[in-house]
């Protein structure tokens, strides 16, 4: 008894149209997207069009990303959700909550753009000195 399956006569999925330009940018229908580091204010961080062509959005956009990268690191080294002061149930939360935001930040790096990267990084790295290292001694999680 012969169990052979019909062979599909060529067929194969079928795959985006993907355009190489002279940028080393790949195309694909409207959008752009940058596969290696590149120094620009026309870029799209998080969402499509944002934050657009204009200088002071891309300011703002950076600014937004400082403090956010700020905010993961007071989350991630403040004890005040720690502890008796607070139940599994909210720093299960605050937990979910530096997370996502964590995530937001990876994928906002990985627009490619140099100035992200940067603002990011300078974020992390304050939001560790001021909030996790022994230096600061922790000012601003006292609690």
């Amino acid at each position: 008894m012969d169990h052979d399956m019909p062979k599909m006569g060529g067929m194969s999925p079928p795959s985006p149209q993907i355009h190489m330009n002279n940028n080393n940018q790949h195309m694909m229908g409207m959008g752009l997207t940058h596969m290696t580091f590149f120094w620009s204010k026309n870029a799209e961080i998080l969402f499509s069009g944002w934050p657009g062509t204009r200088t002071g959005m891309y300011v703002l956009a950076l600014i937004f990303l400082f403090v956010l990268s700020l905010l993961v690191e007071w989350l991630s080294n403040c004890n005040y959700f720690k502890g008796n002061k607070a139940n599994g149930i909210v720093q299960t939360f605050v937990h979910g909550v530096r997370i996502g935001l964590a995530y937001l930040l990876m994928l906002a790096v990985m627009s490619f753009n140099v100035g992200v990267f940067i603002v990011v990084v300078a974020g992390h790295t304050l939001g560790y000195y001021l909030f996790g290292s022994r230096t600061s001694g922790n000012i601003a999680c006292q609690a």
